[in-house]
């Protein structure tokens, strides 16, 4: 049977292409919020983090109705490091968006995202976004989206279908450039037109795929899935099963059921095949399991998530300030807060180590696991981290590294310097075109990319656009230069003072200013050579009965410290360094403390 008042849509694209921004007008315009409700901006990034970064991390479902149709929207990350999110959410839908921005045309995410959804056989509308751009190039953008169709073995009836040219920003979309949208009408036409209605057997037993979950303090965890077949109803009796791991559960009561409606959750005393459904009750269910009715029990297949690319490892912060400024610092509590990460991130892998005081924690990339260490400090954590290293893999005998696809858009001055800085990282030139702004195609190692951004912010003075994602696996590309300056190390504890970082500032750059509390062992700046520094920050001017106004600490002048950032302080560690990580500091550190141990290191390392 086909549900013609119901079509379920994902909108994917590569980040920062509209995403949010459209489906904040698809809100808007099907009727979700009255005339005069104020509404914020991107009102689907719900999360601190989302709103002051601006992508979004977590894929959210909504409803709009439209034409006596309601339409199910999943808005999805467009960040390659959270694709797992976007693997899983695209089995609850029948069809997708694809927005590509008039300008920047198709980057790695696009690929990535188009390419899943062409393996499950999804129909694609294309939506060119941000028409209204002074330097749109639509035309061009069209014709290289349709390549990128080709390349990846698109079938003809995925080329046939129409390109919708919209402004999410002005709330307008139309067929034909030549004559401008005044609404979103032409876009809700076109999903109505193209997206299949959900098929299935609406009398069958019930089953769902969960492919979210969420967590409520009061109902605890909340399955979200599609309906594939049959009708559930509050209360009713169920079975969870899953396809992988062949467990089957004790019967378990359904006690609340809701559907989507705008940016609420309804609740609904049944709802069937085609609906997407948020239901509790079913304890310890989790994301891939199957939801049945116990005449029935049949697991559905899971879509299988790209496996992690980069490790860190996670440990109960041992610093001499250890305890004083977090609210959960033992081993138990960091324990169980990655376990929790575990049940909603299908990305994540966690892993115990030798020591009880230490877990790896795998991830899609640096992003991914610095907007986790971010949530967790926030939430009151204190906890320390190592350097980000990448995940090689034995294949055929020959060890691999991940290779990642990574595209540069920068002013035509600027190329050679980037091409240079990649080269030396050991990536290798795909393809590069266009005149005034370049673009640039690169396969490069994981690690190479490591600390780059940075870099190329400063390499292109800020005007430079680049993201990657993953490609594959090739051997192992040699060495890559990581960091071709030392540290300056504090030397004892105390309290940093205005004479001792003059001194030190001689020696390099400062990350800390005066009174900021120290202990030895702790990185207090960059050395401008390639090798570490002990500095006495802490350093008294020695008192004498003697004037002397040119040596008052009043007439120090102290360069404007640097503090760096999460993501600044991941790109600076080295192997034998540790990120301290409290709710109110981020602290670099020696893995070795003693100055005198470091040393004798070293010296055994040499002979």
């Amino acid at each position: 049977m086909i549900r013609n008042d119901i079509r379920n849509i994902a909108i994917i694209a590569h980040v920062d292409h509209g995403k949010t921004t459209l489906v904040d007008e698809m809100l808007k315009q099907g009727g979700v919020f009255r005339e005069n409700q104020q509404v914020a901006e991107r009102v689907m990034d719900s999360g601190d983090i989302e709103r002051e970064r601006g992508i979004t991390i977590l894929a959210k479902n909504t409803a709009v109705h439209y034409k006596s149709t309601k339409i199910n929207i999943v808005d999805t990350p467009g960040h390659a490091d959270f694709g797992g999110e976007v693997e899983r959410v695209l089995k609850m839908v029948d069809g997708v968006l694809l927005l590509v921005d008039s300008f920047e045309g198709p980057m790695p995410q696009t690929r990535f995202v188009l390419k899943k959804a062409l393996a499950l056989k999804l129909p694609v509308i294309v939506v060119i976004n941000k028409v209204d751009r002074p330097d749109a190039r639509c035309d061009e953008v069209v014709d290289e989206v349709l390549d990128l169709f080709i390349e990846l073995g698109a079938d003809e009836t995925a080329l046939d279908r129409p390109i919708v040219y919209a402004s999410a920003r002005l709330g307008t979309a139309t067929l034909d450039l030549s004559r401008p949208g005044e609404d979103l009408r032409p876009l809700f036409d076109t999903i109505l037109e193209y997206i299949p209605a959900p098929e299935g057997d609406l009398e069958g037993p019930a089953q769902v795929l969960i492919s979210t979950i969420d967590y409520n303090d009061y109902v605890g965890r909340i399955g979200i899935g599609r309906i594939s077949r049959g009708t559930l109803s509050e209360g009713m009796t169920v079975i969870k099963t899953n396809y992988d791991t062949k467990k089957v559960s004790q019967p378990l009561r359904l006690t609340s059921l809701y559907t989507f409606d705008g940016l609420k959750r309804i609740p609904a005393k049944e709802a069937s095949m085609g609906d997407i459904v948020a239901m509790s009750g079913i304890e310890d269910i989790g994301i891939g399991d199957t939801v049945c009715a116990p005449e029935q029990v049949e697991a559905l297949p899971f879509v299988s998530i790209t496996e992690p690319t980069v490790t860190m490892t996670f440990s109960v912060n041992n610093s001499p300030f250890a305890g004083r400024e977090g609210e959960y610092v033992t081993s138990r509590h960091l324990r169980a807060r990655l376990m929790r990460e575990l049940q909603t991130d299908v990305s994540l892998r966690v892993n115990e180590t030798d020591s009880p005081d230490a877990f790896e924690v795998r991830g899609r990339g640096e992003l991914h696991l610095s907007i986790l260490i971010e949530n967790m400090r926030r939430q009151g954590y204190e906890f320390q981290v190592s350097k980000p290293q990448v995940l090689y893999k034995e294949i055929d005998g020959v060890r691999c590294e991940p290779i990642e696809r990574m595209v540069a858009d920068v002013p035509q001055s600027y190329a050679g310097a980037v091409i240079e800085k990649i080269g030396r990282r050991r990536g290798v030139m795909e393809s590069m075109h266009g005149l005034d702004r370049v673009r640039l195609e690169f396969l490069i190692p994981s690690r190479g990319l490591f600390g780059y951004r940075s870099e190329f912010m400063t390499d292109t003075r800020g005007e430079g656009i680049m993201s990657s994602v993953f490609e594959k696996y090739e051997p192992v590309k040699g060495d890559i230069p990581h960091r071709n300056v030392g540290a300056l190390v504090c030397f004892e504890d105390g309290e940093a003072t205005s004479y001792g970082l003059f001194y030190a500032q001689e020696r390099g750059t400062l990350f800390i200013g005066p009174q900021t509390p120290v202990y030895k062992g702790m990185i207090c700046g960059q050395n401008s050579r390639p090798d570490d520094l002990v500095v006495n920050v802490c350093k008294q001017k020695h008192v004498t009965n003697m004037r002397n106004a040119s040596a008052s600490e009043d007439s120090l002048r102290l360069v404007s410290v640097h503090p760096l950032t999460l993501e600044e302080c991941l790109e600076f560690i080295d192997d034998d360094e540790l990120l301290e990580i409290t709710p109110k500091s981020l602290r670099m550190r020696k893995r070795v403390l003693s100055h005198e141990e470091r040393a004798r290191a070293a010296h055994r390392a040499k002979g």
